[in-house]
Order: C-alpha cells, then sequence, then structure tokens
C-alpha cells in the first residue's frame, strides 16, 4: 500500500505539476480518486504510468497530466452542470463530478458505458447521468451546458457544441489531425460569442464518428 501511494505522489510530483498544473483542489482530487480503480485490469500496473491506456474500439484514456490539465483550465464550479463526450472508464467522469454539480456523460461503446456505470457505483459517484449514444457532433438533450469536455480528439469542431453553452460556459477540445492536433479552450463571453484560445500542441485518438475535414483533391 505505501508503495502504491509512493507511486501516486510521484505521479502527481513528477508528471503532473511540472506540467505547469498547480491547482490545489485538482492535484487533491489526484489522491481522493483511485485511479488505478477506473483502469481496466491487464493495465492496471500502468496506471500512474506517463501514457495512454488503451481502452476498446480504439478508445485510450488520456495521460494522468492530461486529464490533470483540462480540470485545471476549465475551472469548474460547484454549480456547473458538465456534458462529457466519451465516458471510457469513467474515471474523468469522477474527478469532473468532485468538482461540480452534475455530470451528463455519453459513451458510443456500449462495453465501456457498462465498465463506467460499474465503477463510478462502486466508488459511490452520485450526481453523474450515464447515457449510451453517438455525441462526436454534439448532444443538446439537456444543454445549456456550463462546461463541456470532449475526452478525444475532433478533425473538426462541430458548432454544436459551441451553440450548446451557456453564456460563461467553458469547452475544452482536441481538434486536429495527425501529427499535431491543438487543445482549446472555448469561452461563451455572451450568447453567440465565443472567445477561443489555443492551449498546447498534443495528439490523441480521435472520436468515434467525429466530424472530419474535407480534403481537396486536385
Amino acid at each position: 500500500m505505501m508503495d502504491l501511494e509512493q507511486t501516486r505522489f510521484n505521479m502527481v510530483e513528477q508528471q503532473i505539476r511540472t506540467w505547469s498544473v498547480l491547482d490545489q483542489d485538482v492535484l487533491g482530487l489526484l489522491y481522493k480518486v483511485k485511479r488505478e480503480e477506473f483502469v481496466p485490469a491487464a493495465y492496471r500496473a500502468m496506471a500512474f504510468m506517463d501514457m495512454e491506456i488503451p481502452l476498446e474500439h480504439d478508445a485510450v484514456m488520456l495521460t494522468p497530466k492530461m486529464e490533470a490539465r483540462i480540470l485545471q483550465e476549465l475551472r469548474l464550479k460547484k454549480t456547473d452542470k458538465v456534458l462529457e463526450i466519451g465516458t471510457g472508464t469513467g474515471y474523468m467522469t469522477a474527478l469532473l463530478a468532485e468538482l461540480c454539480a452534475h455530470v451528463h456523460s455519453v459513451e458510443i461503446v456500449p462495453a465501456l458505458h457498462a465498465m463506467a456505470k460499474i465503477n463510478l457505483q462502486v466508488h459511490g459517484t452520485a450526481n453523474v447521468t450515464l447515457e449510451q449514444g453517438d455525441a462526436a457532433r454534439g448532444w443538446p438533450k439537456h444543454e445549456p451546458y456550463d462546461v463541456i469536455v470532449l475526452t478525444a480528439s475532433t478533425p473538426v469542431l462541430p458548432e454544436a457544441f459551441q451553440k450548446s453553452l451557456a453564456p460563461g460556459g467553458r469547452l475544452f477540445a482536441i481538434v486536429g489531425e495527425e501529427p499535431v492536433m491543438e487543445a482549446t479552450l472555448i469561452t461563451c463571453t455572451a450568447p453567440g460569442n465565443y472567445h477561443s484560445i489555443f492551449l498546447f500542441e498534443t495528439c490523441t485518438a480521435p472520436l468515434k464518428n467525429a466530424l472530419q475535414s474535407e480534403h481537396f483533391h486536385f
């Protein structure tokens, strides 16, 4: 057990702090929500490594530092209603739920949806609504949202996500195609007005059925 906690401490101090994640609420959460409990059994030994963990149907768990950085950038409030696109194993869902009022999380892969449901029940996370479906191009069902998080990349960001934001709402998305994608934070400054900032370059797996860019051939 001591080795496990030391490894968790090393993850926070060596991977996450060094990537400019300094928000104490976020860092504290990484000790409270046990990441290894949400990692598929075959990869549990890798739970604290600086790597993406493979899931079914070409999905991945983001790296620990990416998960933490997303939480910090979104500046979640206890009153926020959050939409998460891509539940995965439910780990990011659990982190979001600790910081906001309610999370609506949508997963397209039935096996992952089922896994997340069990993981979140075991963890005792109650303020989450899990739904199965294809939300790669939007999920207006419960809009407006204060926060929207895409946990996988999209070559093109559908406008539907921005339109689902409440005034003051924030949207995190990784936009683009290999080899370089841009982590982007979009804020709804007023109804119909949006401010977008580029955070950093990265590369990760795309959402299933993500909106594709048009490639012109001459």
